[in-house]
């Protein structure tokens, strides 16, 4: 069985509603096997053929001059890129209702399938951490706080850092899941080794002399009433001296 594929994914958009005409304007996803972060990652800027709001300039930092600065291309352009990069992988996403919300949108827009119909699995590391922490802040940046992850490089909520910092919340909050599973699997090869059958080990005895004369007494006296060797000294090979 090949090893599991997850991808660390966020978008940026110019605003919250994809069903009102708000666009993606950045996609970061990030590629993790075996918990461990791959060399195949994906990060974009689309240009969302719009206007970009005051307001989510502020957040993210992305106003159109600074993606027209960056050439960034139309999500047609790109659509079918980060489609075929998503393909059949588990996508971990902190409040993943509205980014693959908007991913498919934009997919829809192009005719390329949903999220769901690429095969994808979606985990919710917003849902996990509310199941985890009841009532308390939940927040990508509160979990940074609550596990001691480092975000000072996060100045503004870009696609690319926030990826980044979901990875390590992610990994904190599944680390006791896998210990446990590792434990297991070490007790079980464990009790797959104390079940192995053991060679016996025998001590032996040696008769002293007086036991061995003893036995002599007997045999001879078998021999006697016999008229010829006893059987144990014929299968020993003839009388003894």
């Amino acid at each position: 069985m090949s090893p599991s594929r997850q991808i660390i994914l966020d978008t940026e958009t110019t605003g919250l509603y994809p069903g009102s005409g708000d666009r993606i304007v950045e996609f970061a996803g990030l590629e993790m096997v075996n918990r461990h972060l791959t060399e195949q990652n994906l990060h974009l800027y689309m240009h969302p053929e719009r206007d970009m709001p005051e307001e989510a300039a502020a957040v993210h930092g992305l106003t159109i001059k600074v993606l027209e600065e960056k050439n960034a291309p139309v999500f047609a352009k790109v659509g079918r890129e980060i489609a075929d990069f998503l393909r059949g992988a588990e996508l971990i996403i902190h409040n993943a209702k509205f980014d693959v919300g908007f991913l498919n949108m934009e997919f829809e827009r192009m005719g390329l399938p949903t999220v769901e119909a690429l095969g994808c699995k979606i985990t919710d590391t917003l849902a996990m951490a509310r199941a985890m922490f009841p009532g308390q802040k939940v927040s990508l940046d509160a979990l940074c706080s609550r596990f001691e992850i480092d975000r000072s490089k996060r100045v503004y909520h870009g696609a690319l850092i926030d990826c980044e910092l979901l990875g390590e919340v992610y990994l904190a909050m599944t680390r006791g899941q896998f210990s446990l599973a590792d434990s297991f699997a070490e007790s079980a090869a464990e009790a797959a080794v104390s079940r192995q059958p053991r060679p016996a080990v025998l001590k032996v005895i040696r008769a002293e002399a007086a036991e061995i004369a003893e036995h002599e007494a007997y045999l001879d006296a078998l021999d006697k009433a016999g008229g010829g060797p006893c059987a144990w000294r014929a299968h020993a090979g003839g009388e003894s001296a």
